[in-house]
């Protein structure tokens, strides 16, 4: 196993077409959350849309804790959003009797209350539909008509659908740890912490396995007598979410993960016993309702992606991202 891990992850499409300035500013950067249901309006779970620039989506869950004076357990969120992003997403607050706060009360310049209805369930991680994007690429060195072409290829075929690099953390911090926990077993008291770590290793090891299907260009199609995992009525080609039982893979596809992971053993072993049981993971990553504009030489790119797909794999197969630096504390 290395002692640096590497994150540079091959690509489908060939060589990238330029560069571009990329998160310039939070609202270069828009995601917008769509449960895909309309809450019942009753119900003993209260439902917050939020629109927030710059901030955490555990911190938010945090504060509306605090304000409706129940535990953060009782809150319920769909997913983590980008923090360095404007983003719009629904809370559930577990309230079954009693006069609700002034949800106003949660505003502040960079935090917005839009809507408010009661449900019956709690909200739930990966529960929502899929996740709008909207985001600037600036002062972008790519051929336009390349551009354009590229575009329509990943509209029609789909991308890798790696974890992005923010699910590593900063400097593959959270593989560092991940590898404390699995391998030196050392004991994490803080279980958030912990949690992070051990969801790094499985992307991890999923993106191995999807790095080497694309350098073998299998990434898009099954493989001889491999099960396919059925995704929003496709059937797709899919990698490995390690944990406890038998891997539902087979044929071709399940020799190409043995002899991926086999050096891997090590986090493969303990991730059997975190609780966790085997799942899969679609390796393409489709998107929905791709429009592009230009404005000079900047672009804005709208598209959908399902529910745990990363716009990131999209522009890591467009141009070289060019990132604003930022202080350890932004």
């Amino acid at each position: 196993m290395p002692e640096l891990f590497d994150t540079d992850f091959p690509r489908a499409y060939g060589e990238l077409l330029g560069e571009a300035g990329f998160r310039s500013v939070n609202a270069d950067f828009k995601v917008f959350e769509e449960l895909g249901f309309v809450p019942s309006g009753e119900g003993e779970h209260v439902y917050l849309e939020i629109e927030k620039d710059g901030d955490n989506t555990a911190w938010i869950a945090r504060q509306i804790a605090a304000l409706a004076g129940v535990e953060t357990r009782d809150i319920g969120y769909c997913g983590l959003k980008d923090r360095h992003a404007v983003t719009r997403q629904w809370f559930s607050v577990y309230l079954p009797k009693g006069a609700e706060p002034d949800w106003q009360m949660l505003e502040t310049d960079t935090l917005r209350v839009l809507n408010r209805a009661r449900h019956k369930q709690k909200l739930r991680r990966g529960q929502h539909l899929c996740n709008r994007f909207s985001i600037w690429l600036r002062d972008v060195t790519a051929n336009h008509a390349l551009l354009d072409q590229r575009l329509q290829l990943l509209f029609e075929q789909g991308v890798p659908n790696y974890f992005g690099p923010q699910r590593f953390g900063i400097d593959s911090g959270n593989l560092a740890l991940a590898q404390r926990i699995l391998v030196d077993q050392v004991k994490i008291k803080n279980r958030p912490k912990r949690q992070m770590a051990i969801s790094a290793a499985r992307s991890y090891l999923f993106n191995l396995v999807l790095a080497e299907r694309v350098k073998r260009d299998c990434w898009r199609q099954l493989m001889p007598q491999e099960t396919a995992l059925e995704v929003a009525g496709q059937a797709l080609p899919s990698g490995p979410l390690w944990g406890r039982g038998r891997a539902p893979v087979t044929g071709a596809a399940q020799a190409l993960e043995v002899q991926v992971l086999a050096d891997w053993q090590p986090w493969c072993e303990p991730l059997e016993f975190t609780g966790l049981n085997q799942d899969r993971r679609a390796l393409v990553a489709n998107l929905q309702d791709l429009n592009w504009l230009w404005d000079g030489n900047d672009i804005r790119l709208d598209f959908a992606l399902g529910v745990g797909c990363y716009a990131t794999s999209v522009i890591a197969e467009l141009v070289t991202a060019k990132l604003p630096e930022r202080t350890p504390e932004a």
